[in-house]
């Protein structure tokens, strides 16, 4: 559960926090009462949740780029946070085989900087390096990765993400280390979540932003891979994991200072062509699908994680299973359809899901 009295005034600070689940963390967080200092580009896509939400009038807010050291440095040390969570990246495994040295650059020197940035800063407690269930080496196994798997990476993307996982194992080992923390104070962790869907996604070549496009455009959505399947979750169900151990890193960090999954039951480790069938049956109003028989970039045919440990250690479990997830998507898109608050239906669903929390 999420505890409120922890999160009320605690300095915040977020990379990415104009990105699609950095939206949704300030609007938890705000909402939980902390002081949240946002460092990122603009927003990445037209119209975006940032945007639609109005979350600059909730944060103070930093525009500058993740490789710029002396302006994250700057930005960091003014802001005196409590908690850090580095989110900024090139999330995209499809642009990775456009822009791989972009990729690199952001995703792996981006690590370094933030990192570099924290070594001159003092009084930060926790700090959250948010990776990608890509990350590992993968063998196309019927089983989830665990975290002790090795890392890896087939195409850029997911190769620049195992090496921010490297980096932030070198710093923590180098300058973090659990054994010395009486000294240095500082809890560091990465975490490694599934594919996150939400309202107010409209990335790129990412399956729920192409259904949601097409169904706003009334046209068929397009389907690559139907048969590739991943770990679909909520993007509030690893956001509340990150904040649950964000806690703990701040309360007690040798103990959580490691790598962590957060990711669905198995049960919603679904296909592509599920997915789709699931949100034209829902969505309803003649919308239908067609594959694309095009030629396309490798991707990963099966993935799952194993959230043991989040489960035992943390207390962490999901909370909507991927139908409940994919209503909260569709009634997101209908609110936003319809001309609605946007900020005041991300909200609701937020309060939804923190309901579920309660002690009966």
């Amino acid at each position: 559960m999420i505890d409120k009295s922890f999160w009320r005034n605690k300095k915040i600070f977020i990379t990415g926090h104009t990105g699609f689940k950095g939206s949704w963390l300030c609007l938890i967080l705000h909402s939980l009462g902390a002081k949240i200092t946002g460092y990122a580009l603009p927003p990445p896509t037209d119209p975006n949740l940032f945007t639609l939400s109005k979350i600059s009038e909730l944060v103070h807010s930093v525009v500058a780029d993740i490789r710029d050291f002396d302006s994250l440095k700057k930005a960091i040390i003014s802001a005196q946070p409590d908690i850090i969570f580095h989110m900024a990246a090139q999330s995209l495994v499809r642009e990775s085989y456009k822009i791989p040295v972009e990729t690199y650059s952001v995703n792996v020197m981006g690590t370094v900087n933030l990192f570099e940035a924290i070594r001159n800063t003092e009084g930060i407690k926790a700090v959250i390096n948010v990776t990608t269930d890509k990350c590992y080496e993968n063998r196309e196994w019927l089983w989830g990765y665990r975290e002790n798997e090795p890392l890896g990476g087939y195409d850029p993307y997911a190769s620049s993400k195992a090496c921010s996982e490297l980096i932030t194992a070198a710093y923590k080992s180098s300058f973090f280390n659990p054994r010395d923390y009486h000294s240095h104070g500082v809890g560091i962790a990465s975490v490694r979540a599934g594919n996150a869907i939400g309202g107010g996604d409209w990335a790129t070549d990412r399956l729920f932003p192409d259904c949601v496009r097409a169904l706003l455009s009334r046209e068929e959505i397009l389907m690559r891979n139907p048969q590739s399947i991943r770990p679909w979750q909520h993007v509030l169900e690893p956001l509340s994991g990150y904040l649950l151990l964000a806690q703990n890193l701040y309360e007690k960090g040798p103990k959580y200072s490691e790598a962590w999954n957060f990711g669905p039951d198995d049960s919603d480790a679904k296909p592509v062509e599920w997915i789709v069938k699931k949100i034209c049956e829902k969505w309803g109003r003649g919308a239908s699908y067609e594959i694309d028989k095009g030629i396309h970039p490798h991707e990963a045919h099966y993935l799952k994680l194993d959230c043991s440990k989040a489960k035992a250690l943390l207390g962490w479990y999901p909370k909507w299973n991927l139908d409940q997830a994919i209503d909260m998507v569709l009634e997101w898109t209908k609110t936003y359809a319809e001309n609605q608050d946007v900020r005041a239906i991300c909200l609701k669903q937020i309060r939804d899901y923190s309901d579920l929390s309660k002690p009966v």
